[in-house]
């Protein structure tokens, strides 16, 4: 095995799933005789990256600007320095910083994108393919790529998101946590916990949760959005607040913001949801939540649609048919219902189609 040199850049290293999954990819690339270097404006997992023997360098790539594209001297002078077997970039934004740096190298590294999203703005977009291939999370991202950019198909590789199975474990909950839970959460006590593990946010389908609770009858139960709220949808989080009050089912759910305990909450919840309006790319906390061990239903599209296809058909509902949607809680909810299959969308999966894919790549580079 080549040990390879491999840089990744995003915008950030804040909470999210293309951060904590950059994380996760650089430690594993240390673990398997490579070097990784991730460049972004850092965030709280810079710190983890550098414990797992990688190197981290802080760039200021996250601001959506015009002027941003001054960065790609700087970045030119890191790729001269440094001399990366590969470059991966992980967003839009740096795709472009990196897109003019690029070009001024006097070698050329493998050059991959990874196509997070069904991104918007196809002009704005296009830059993702301006690469050497392109790795799509899911068929449905794949789908997308190939549609909008008309881009032949053997320039792309679908790897699907994975999260690690060491971490998301089917193990017994400490009694000293569950104790704390229910000390912090007593109204979840004796009840069906129903979780949306989500950021508030209009296409996230938060309202849809919010309506089946007001009409669930038959269980006791109590829901849970744990997420944070980001200050430009404090508007919107308000306008939630002013529904759940309106359908007097206030004492029935809480906000719970953003937890680090997310990997519990899934274990305490009887079912875990996706409600996502717009197809999602892949579905990492419906994966996260099967992982677990743990129900999980979501809207008949998407990424999510791919993932309950192989792990958990019984939860897919037809998208938006809230009547349906209550029914498969009931349905569902029955502690006698089987659990998912094992997860096969594991980080270590992932990880190792994205080696193998770069060895195959560089190879016929040569």
């Amino acid at each position: 095995m080549n040990k390879l040199k491999v840089i990744q850049l995003l915008p950030e290293l804040n909470v999210g799933g293309v951060e904590r999954g950059t994380t996760d990819f650089s430690k594993a690339l240390v673990e398997n005789g490579h070097e990784s270097i991730v460049i972004s404006n850092g965030g709280i997992y810079e710190k983890d990256i550098i414990e797992h023997g990688g190197k981290h360098i802080n760039l200021p790539i996250h601001k959506k600007s015009i002027f941003s594209l001054l960065l790609s001297k700087k970045l030119k002078s890191i790729y001269d320095q440094e001399k990366p077997d590969v470059i991966h970039i992980r967003s839009r934004m740096p795709a472009w910083i990196n897109y003019h740096a690029f070009k001024k190298l006097n070698f050329k590294p493998l050059l991959i994108s990874t196509f997070h999203g069904l991104y918007s703005t196809p002009i704005y977009s296009r830059v993702m393919s301006k690469v050497d291939h392109m790795i799509a999370i899911s068929k449905t991202v794949k789908k997308y790529i190939i549609e909008t950019y008309d881009i032949s198909e053997d320039k792309i590789t679908t790897i699907p998101r994975g999260c690690d199975i060491k971490h998301f474990n089917k193990d017994e909950l400490d009694e000293e946590w569950i104790e704390k839970w229910f000390s912090e959460y007593p109204q979840t006590k004796n009840k069906v916990v129903l979780t949306l593990p989500t950021r508030i946010s209009k296409w996230k389908g938060v309202d849809r949760f919010v309506e089946l609770l007001s009409k669930l009858d038959g269980i006791k139960f109590h829901g849970l959005v744990v997420g944070p709220t980001s200050s430009s949808k404090e508007k919107y989080f308000n306008t939630l607040i002013k529904k759940v009050e309106d359908l007097g089912i206030t004492e029935k759910i809480t906000f719970t913001g953003s937890r680090k305990d997310i990997v519990n909450i899934y274990k305490i919840s009887d079912i875990v949801f996706n409600l996502s309006i717009k197809p999602e790319p892949f579905g990492r906390t419906t994966i996260e939540a099967i992982s677990c061990g743990t129900k999980v239903i979501g809207w008949n599209h998407g990424g999510t649609k791919e993932i309950l296809e192989e792990l958990f058909p019984e939860g897919l509902v037809e998208l938006n048919n809230i009547d349906f949607l209550k029914e498969k809680v009931l349905k569902l909810s029955k502690k006698s219902h089987r659990i998912p299959e094992d997860n096969t969308f594991t980080s270590n999966r992932m990880i190792k189609e994205t080696i193998d894919l770069y060895n195959q790549l560089l190879n016929k580079k040569i």
